[in-house]
């Protein structure tokens, strides 16, 4: 399972509602699109244990299990505020304090965590990885910043940093049979790699801002387009099995798009999806507070009567993870089953 919430390549109205799921706004839809009947009895949402002393909670990233959780929270003190990561064995939490804000952006089966925060003092971006109960620094380049977006199940970890390249961005991979290394991909100009799945293929975006194109990198190095017809441009933001999703810029608007990987076809999704922040090995999509199959979606349950919910993972057994906004700015980590 890989994910990317780090959505910086977005454009129009879906840049706004991806912008409100990452600052944990909650977004809801109309109760009249969940459906009834067995499927409304069965989808159910439930409150992940976390830190009671805690102001806001959010569960980030699951793996393609369901096992294994991430999220962070943050403690209010008297002086300073305390940051932390949280990391979920089933219902078993645990809290890490970190020196400032820090972000999982993905976990695999073996619950190896991957996450962005900074250097100390410096303000650069700087990767991490939870292993073993220990968070360790991952290798970097000379950069303005580096980046993680995914991690398979074998531990290869992709990414992307600025400025390796003097004013572009360059697509990383930090092996697993290498470990201690990084290496630039072989990939477009300007690339960022945003998803890899378990065979080794990866999936990205490149180009200038705003004239951005999708492309798949295979096991065997060969570099292919993701198209769409008539598109202005396109990102691709996450990938799992064999599926990509992402944005297409169409007529000045956007649309959400899935790509089958095996063959370069394409479906679009239900627009009412307010953001893509994660698809599964099924190629079942989440964002905001819906969870999509094809060319429709559902309403998550938890949400209406002024709380709001936000969908951020989905594992491939369908659990999907995220928030629910409990108050005008208080976030407590959810569980969402038989969606």
């Amino acid at each position: 399972m890989n994910r990317s919430t780090r959505r910086r390549m977005i454009a129009g109205t879906a840049a706004t509602a991806l912008l409100a799921t990452s600052l944990g706004m909650a977004v809801s839809g109309p109760a009249s699109a969940a459906p009834g009947g067995a499927a409304a009895r069965t989808c159910k949402i439930s409150t992940l244990p976390y830190p009671t002393d805690t102001y806001r909670a959010d569960a980030n990233v699951i793996d393609p299990t369901g096992r294994y959780v991430a999220g962070t929270a943050l403690r209010v003190g008297e002086v300073d505020n305390q940051y932390l990561l949280l990391f979920w064995d089933g219902q078993q939490v645990t809290e890490v304090e970190v020196p400032g804000m820090a972000d999982p952006v993905d976990v695999n089966a073996d619950g190896v965590v991957i996450g962005n925060g900074s250097a100390p003092g410096t303000g650069i971006g700087q990767p991490w990885v939870y292993r073993d109960g220990r968070i360790e620094q991952l290798p970097v380049l000379p950069s303005t910043g580096i980046f993680v977006s995914a991690i398979n199940d074998a531990g290869d970890i992709v990414g992307y940093g600025s400025d390796i390249v003097p004013g572009e961005f360059v697509a990383l991979r930090w092996p697993a049979a290498r470990p201690g290394t990084v290496e630039v991909l072989k990939a477009p100009a300007n690339a960022q790699a945003s998803g890899i799945t378990d065979n080794g293929t990866i999936v990205g975006s490149a180009g200038p801002f705003g004239d951005w194109n999708s492309w798949v990198r295979r096991p065997n190095g060969r570099i292919d387009a993701l198209t769409f017809p008539g598109a202005d441009w396109s990102t691709a933001s996450a990938a799992a099995g064999r599926w990509a999703i992402g944005l297409v810029g169409l007529d000045g608007n956007s649309a959400k798009v899935r790509w089958d990987l095996r063959n370069g076809s394409h479906i679009t999704l239900d627009q009412e999806i307010p953001a893509l922040t994660d698809v599964n090995a099924k190629g079942v999509v989440v964002g905001g507070d819906r969870v999509g199959r094809g060319s429709t979606s559902r309403v998550l349950p938890g949400g209406g009567g002024g709380v709001g919910v936000g969908a951020r993972s989905i594992s491939d057994t369908g659990t999907i993870v995220g928030f629910r906004n409990v108050l005008a700015d208080r976030l407590t980590p959810v569980r969402w089953t038989g969606c």
